[in-house]
């Protein structure tokens, strides 16, 4: 194959695996790299250029003009490196290129594996890229396989499949092959055989995207999601802030008869969400945090511990606590801070860190 048949086949190939051929061309010159390396130790003095304008390839060999040979993968006489350039002294380095003919052995023993490589590594690349730009973001996916034991859910996102863990579902999540899914990807990280991407429903990062969506306020930067704390399937806190006096941000999140807050709502199978108010000052934000209950007072106990006291009316310590202390334990991790709550009239009765 001469070199114009080669950049046509690369330009056939692109087209039948959709990958761009800059991608392709660069995993080919990493592939011809490595399989030339092989016959210098693997050291790293090899490096390939491709020129598609002039449809050429060539490859160099990086070499230490010396006096004395004590490596013959990396160094060269004076006398061998003044062939390939006259003023060669000891202490220079100098770039050999390798003759086509050599070039042409490497491409025939090795081609079909230095094309497979190359095609794998364009097409993590291209991957690798598409969930860059889609980490933390939400994504639809595609369920292919429910694993009849774990519940796990196997779904497509583009062109790779990822495991939805039983543990990263809501509980309310009951899901049948073909079903179209909204997952958060958590986390992009590259793998043996490729990206792998972390994905779930239970983050909280899919209630702010949701939101962002939802809510054009915040899409457009009015009101700024500050915190969200959450026990996915069951009730979530988001706290909200907007620079502009005229702006309310709760009600911008809850919308018009609560329009924007039920949808989003219902998108995550009834889970609960309170929004509310965020505050720089920390009384005020602990006693938003606790809503739906009314708070008498915030006392601050400790700045540096993040501790506070918490007074309520009786009637409201159950709210304030809420079921199984779940609105306490929401507040606390909303807000970074210890809250002690306290009936009206009583002593002490929980403590709640973040």
């Amino acid at each position: 194959m001469n070199n114009s048949e080669f950049f046509e086949a690369v330009r056939l190939l692109s087209k039948e695996k959709n990958v761009s051929e800059s991608a392709l061309l660069e995993g080919i010159q990493r592939a011809i790299v490595t399989a030339v390396k092989r016959d210098y130790n693997n050291k790293d003095i090899v490096f390939c250029e491709i020129d598609e304008q002039d449809k050429k390839i060539r490859v160099f060999v990086r070499k230490n003009v010396v006096g004395e040979i004590t490596d013959p993968d990396e160094d060269i006489t004076v006398e061998q490196a003044q062939r390939f350039k006259k003023n060669a002294v000891a202490g220079d380095i100098i770039e050999i290129e390798l003759e086509t003919k050599e070039v042409s052995r490497i491409a025939a023993e090795k081609g079909k594996h230095i094309l497979r490589q190359a095609i794998r590594e364009a097409e993590h690349g291209q991957i690798r890229e598409e969930f860059q730009n889609k980490n933390q973001e939400i994504v639809t996916a595609k369920v292919s396989k429910i694993d009849p034991i774990t519940l796990d859910a196997f779904v497509e996102i583009g062109k790779i499949s990822e495991r939805l863990m039983r543990s990263e579902q809501l509980p309310t999540d009951n899901f049948k092959e073909g079903d179209l899914i909204k997952v958060y990807v958590a986390d992009v990280k590259d793998a043996t055989k490729g990206p792998r991407a972390t994905i779930s429903r239970t983050h909280p990062g899919l209630v702010r995207r949701l939101l962002e969506s939802e809510v054009p306020e915040i899409f457009d930067g009015t009101v700024e999601i500050k915190a969200v704390s959450r026990e996915a399937g069951s009730r979530s806190k988001i706290a909200v802030y907007s620079a502009d006096e005229n702006i309310d941000p709760v009600g911008a999140c809850i919308g018009q008869r609560g329009a924007r807050v039920n949808k989003i709502v219902d998108l995550l199978g009834g889970e609960k969400l309170d929004i509310v108010k965020y505050s720089d000052d920390p009384a005020e934000f602990v006693a938003a945090a606790l809503a739906p209950a009314d708070v008498i007072s915030v006392t601050i106990l400790s700045e540096e511990e993040h501790s506070c006291r918490v007074v309520v009316p009786n009637n409201q310590l159950s709210l304030a606590i809420g079921n199984k202390g779940q609105n306490a334990r929401l507040a606390a991790k909303l807000t970074g801070w210890k809250i002690d709550i306290n009936p009206e009239t009583e002593e002490p009765v929980i403590n709640f860190d973040e």
